[in-house]
């Protein structure tokens, strides 16, 4: 276990409509995609991708069928994500403190490994490892 922070890494946005989302974000604030799957509903803004947009679908994919709804049944709309090198400590961490399990780590199908927890006041924390490293 390190006591070393872990960087932000990005904060995803939840939305029902990813394409609309975009364009707001690329009108009002100048913020391009640097990555933009349509298909998949998923896309990164600006030149560090510090803020991505989401699909329900994909948020629903990358946390494994555990995508975590309020009280009132509503999906919850926002994950801070936090780069890890080793996201079982990252997530062990989080559960040891507190957080609910959303989804243990995983390797997704390109390469990333990923895992969830939800914090006491319902915020989605991902911990991820940047494109090319698969740590678990």
């Amino acid at each position: 276990m390190t006591d070393t922070p872990m960087p932000l890494a990005t904060t995803v946005l939840y939305v029902n409509d990813v394409a609309r989302v975009v364009e707001f974000y690329r009108h009002a604030l100048g913020l391009e995609p640097r990555l933009y799957d349509e298909e998949n509903g998923f896309a990164e803004l600006g030149e560090d991708g510090r803020i991505a947009v989401a699909s329900h679908q994909a948020g629903s994919l990358m946390m494994d069928g555990s995508y975590p709804k309020s009280k009132d049944g509503r999906v919850t709309g926002a994950e801070l994500a936090f780069y890890a090198a080793d996201v079982q400590d990252a997530f062990d961490r989080a559960v040891a403190a507190g957080g609910r399990p959303i989804t243990a780590p995983r390797q997704m199908p390109w390469g990333q490994t990923v895992a969830y927890v939800e914090d006491p006041a319902g915020m989605v924390l991902g911990f991820v490892t940047k494109m090319g490293e698969n740590a678990v």
